[in-house]
Order: structure tokens, then sequence, then C-alpha cells
């Protein structure tokens, strides 16, 4: 069975937002509102267990700074937190502080040329994807996609992303099964959730993944590894087979 389209994750996969963008952009807000939390790299990568930065807030504050947490303005605090660490991170991507790892856009180019679908299946925000596609790819690179849904396009802003959810989302609007598909991600938490979509998923490590269990992944890759059009369309025609 052909490959007809590859969806793609976001942070960790196209680039290594958590660790060169989101995280420092947090530092830059909590710093500018007075709060006295700073994440270093190691702290963060725990952090990832949580998903989607608000989901980051409240949790830290609730098991690391109970005094914060109980304070009466604790919602607009943690609201202007996330929306002064957005602002953070556009100011990074439009300086190029994030470039997109590895092969990944010669893959896009690859794809495109050779008439595969791109979609883009994110728990992160529609203006961070679009920030960070348009500061690698060009200013029209968004348009390039199919499909881009994020986190935003299947919850209200008060409750959690269901990853699951994304990627069903990607596949209606798409227009086609799981099986049709590949999607690349880089954690393990991912992973669970394309499987449970019915997409065959290949695996890209990043700094923050090494450790996690990938079983069910139909390859799994280093960084240095190199990704293209020719060998997912193998590892695809592999899981169709199996």
């Amino acid at each position: 069975m052909a490959l007809r389209a590859i969806l793609f994750d976001v942070d960790g996969t196209l680039a290594n937002t958590e660790r060169d963008g989101h995280r420092p952009a947090f530092n830059a807000a909590f710093a500018e509102l007075g709060l006295s939390w700073y994440w270093d790299e190691s702290f963060y990568g725990k952090l990832l267990s949580k998903g989607g930065g608000r989901e980051r807030l409240y949790f830290y504050a609730e098991h690391f700074d109970p005094a914060t947490r109980a304070r009466p303005d604790f919602d607009e605090l943690m609201r202007r937190a996330h929306e002064i660490k957005t602002r953070n991170y556009q100011r990074l991507l439009a300086a190029g502080a994030i470039p997109l790892r590895g092969d990944v856009g010669r893959l896009i180019c690859e794809a495109r040329t050779e008439g595969v679908r791109l979609g883009i299946a994110s728990s992160s925000r529609q203006e961070n994807v679009a920030g960070l596609l348009r500061a690698n790819l060009g200013p029209d690179a968004d348009a390039w996609f199919d499909v881009i849904v994020t986190g935003e396009s299947v919850s209200d802003r008060k409750s959690s992303v269901c990853k699951t959810d994304v990627y069903k989302k990607a596949l209606e609007d798409l227009q086609l099964p799981g099986r049709d598909c590949l999607a690349v991600e880089d954690s393990a938490h991912g992973l669970a959730a394309s499987l449970a979509a019915g997409i065959p998923t290949v695996i890209t490590l990043s700094d923050y993944t090494h450790d996690e269990n990938f079983e069910g992944a139909r390859m799994v890759l280093h960084e240095t590894d190199p990704l293209s059009l020719e060998a997912l369309r193998l590892w695809h025609a592999t899981a169709s087979t199996s």
C-alpha cells in the first residue's frame, strides 16, 4: 500500500523547540513576572511528562510552589505567564534561534515534489507551529501542509489536550485512513497517541526521549540517522504487510 501522507509532530520532532525555545521562553516570562521559578534543561525534561505548556505551569505550582498556587490571582498569573512565554518564543523564532532538525527540511521538500501529502499533528499552539515553519522554510511554508491540527483545534482553552484526538482530526481532515499515513514522533507519549489513532509511526529520538519505551514503532532513529522519503516509504510498506 502506497504512503499517501506524512504527519509530523512538532516539538522535539521538527526541531528541538522544547530545549532551545519553550524552556528559555518560559524562564524569561517567569523573570518578567517576578516569579523565582527557573527550569534548567534537565528539570524541564522531567516536566515534559505533562503534555502542554499550561499543564506544566499548573503541575509545577502544585508540586513545587504551593504558596504561588494558593494566590487568589493564580489563574490570571498563569494566563499571563503563558501569554508572555508565547511572545518570547515568537521572538526566538524570528531571530532564527530554533532551526529544524537534521534532514527534516529536505524530507518535507521531497514529499512535496513527489506528491506525498503533508500534515502537522501537534499539541502546540497554531501560531508557534506556523512561526517555526515560516522561520525555517519560507514565509508561505505553512501552506505547504494539507492539514495543520494543533491542541487548539481539539480542545477549549481550559481543558487538556488529548494528542490522539489531534491525530484523529488530522486523519478526518485528510480524509484518509491511518494505514495510508505515517506519523513521525519523538516521544513515547506521541507514539501512544499516533498508534491509538491507527497510524504506523517512526520515532526520531530527541534530547529528552532517549530512555523512553518505543515498543510498537516501525523504526527508532537517533538524531544523526538520516530521515528520507525513500526510508519512510520502506517502513510504511513493512507496516502495511505486517
